[in-house]
């Protein structure tokens, strides 16, 4: 059976070292707390834009792959 994504996993970013300096400066002057909250944060604003709930899913699943 082939599977199907709605998930799209290729890389689409133009400067992806761009976007992980932002997120490491963005982590730079937080404790530990404020950083996991900054995370759920982004994580929730970024859920929100996608907005769909088979998309959000297919990422929750694809995020815990191997976890256990």
């Amino acid at each position: 059976m082939i599977e199907t994504r709605k998930l799209n996993v290729q890389p689409t970013l133009s400067r992806p070292d761009d976007f992980y300096n932002a997120l490491v400066e963005m982590h730079r002057e937080l404790s530990e707390e404020q950083s996991r909250l900054a995370n759920a944060k982004l994580i929730l604003l970024l859920a929100n834009h996608i907005g769909d709930k088979e998309t959000l899913e297919e990422a929750l699943r694809i995020a815990a792959e191997g976890l256990n």
